[in-house]
């Protein structure tokens, strides 16, 4: 199959196609699918360069070895086989507005050997839903030291590495202690630090006896004065008393400079030395949207989108054609401030998107937009959780933390399997996993 080969020949049927299969594209994969795919009255198609989908907020679980990608993945062909859509696997490199079709890269083979050639996919409605990854902001050496935790390979490259300098302290050097930094302290950095604390409390149950939560010097480095920046301050307050409880050191207010082997520079001319560093301070959406003529693009390579999730041309006008939800998706609101980029605005995103394409079919008028903040939780491990609910009858937030704000914490992600299975099978999905959660290993060591 050579370049200018399309991957759909022409039909009658409307062509949607989703480009990211994460929280917002699936859902949106799989509503499209029950109510226009499985009657053929369109062509739903679900492009994504990885073929099974973890939820992106428990990625932090994967690259700790307590989240089992075996057992909580989701393949993308069979979804879509029970669901009314089609999954292609490949990644995007251009989009042409002008003749509405998707480039893919070439597959390769991990000796590099190619698969298969640059393709075209033909579209009618296309629905970006990219995501977002790191944004190191050109900092020097990040790319070349610090994990990333972007998607789940990733994260299991994280996890590799950190089985492997735990089992060389356990054989080779008894007693001595592993130093992780963490640059970031937005929900990601905050969840990992404590969670990589449980991870050396499970690591005597698994015949490492002679380690120890003492054994692991966890540091989070955060730009600005508090953990969890864009979080009310009482959540800030509480999650910092809860990680150093755990042992987390903090160091607010110091900027890194660079990277190297050894550790972080900062731009106090100070070092943090670590054995391991992790880079969760910041996202944007993938470069390779920059190479898209065409779109309005904001500097984190998000797209300026209309009232109703359009994409914008670089002049401010819509293009009628072309949607965007989720953390690629840059959206306004009426008090100046922009979408947050979390799964509960790509949930949001992808139900408006699907009901103006929905819309858009019957001749109805379009839906605009607007994002209800529900609040935010994160989680402390096994150890706790923090948040604050806000309420549909009341502008006020409600403040939560312990086991409490753990159940409402669980419960976010039982609501995505739900939203991505349907209720029926979703119930039973959620069921077996209590129960599978109940026998297997708390953590995988390989």
């Amino acid at each position: 199959m050579n370049a200018d080969t399309n991957l759909h020949p022409d039909n009658a049927l409307q062509h949607i196609v989703i480009v990211g299969g994460g929280a917002g594209g699936l859902e949106l994969a799989t509503r499209l699918g029950h109510t226009l795919g499985r009657k053929g009255k369109a062509r739903i198609t679900l492009l994504d360069r990885n073929r099974t989908h973890i939820w992106k907020p428990l990625l932090h679980e994967v690259a700790t070895g307590t989240l089992d990608t075996g057992t909580e993945s989701v393949s993308y062909h069979a979804h879509g086989a029970r669901h009314g859509y089609q999954f292609e696997l490949g990644e995007l490199t251009n989009v042409s507005l002008a003749n509405k079709t998707l480039t893919l890269a070439p597959r390769r083979n991990a000796e590099g050997e190619t698969l298969m050639q640059p393709r075209n996919i033909d579209y009618d409605t296309l629905v970006l839903a990219v995501g977002s990854i790191s944004n190191d902001f050109g900092t020097p050496g990040i790319q070349q030291h610090c994990y990333m935790l972007d998607s789940h390979k990733q994260a299991e490259r994280f996890h590799t590495a950190l089985i492997d300098q735990f089992t060389d302290i356990h054989q080779n050097r008894p007693g001595d202690s592993l130093r992780i930094a963490i640059v970031g302290a937005g929900a990601t950095g905050v969840e990992l630090s404590a969670e990589l604390h449980r991870v050396t409390e499970l690591l005597r149950s698994y015949g490492m006896s002679g380690m120890s939560r003492h054994q692991l010097q966890v540091t989070l480095v955060e730009a600005g004065p508090r953990v969890l920046p864009a979080l009310p301050e009482r959540i800030s307050t509480a999650v910092t008393r809860e990680l150093r409880e755990l042992g987390v050191s903090i160091q607010t207010s110091v900027m890194v400079s660079a990277a190297d082997e050894q550790g972080l520079q900062t731009k106090d001319s100070g070092r943090i030395d670590a054995d391991l560093m992790v880079w969760a301070a910041g996202v944007k959406a993938p470069d390779f949207m920059r190479q898209i003529e065409g779109l309005g693009l904001n500097r984190a390579n998000q797209i300026e989108v209309n009232d109703f999730l359009q994409a914008n041309n670089p002049a401010g006008d819509p293009l009628k054609d072309v949607w965007v939800i989720g953390d690629c998706c840059s959206f306004t609101m009426a008090d100046g401030n922009r979408v947050p980029p979390r799964a509960q605005s790509a949930h949001q995103m992808a139900s408006c998107v699907y009901k103006n394409i929905i819309n858009e079919r019957d001749n109805k008028p379009l839906k605009g937009f607007k994002y209800h903040d529900h609040g935010s939780l994160v989680s402390l491990s096994s150890y706790s959780a923090v948040g604050n609910l806000m309420g549909n009858l009341s502008s006020k937030s409600m403040f939560v933390e312990g086991n409490l704000a753990r159940l409402f914490y669980v419960s976010l992600y039982r609501m995505h399997q739900l939203a991505i299975h349907g209720k029926f099978r979703g119930t039973i999905i959620v069921m077996l996993d209590w129960l599978i959660r109940a026998i297997k290993p708390k953590m995988k060591l390989h």
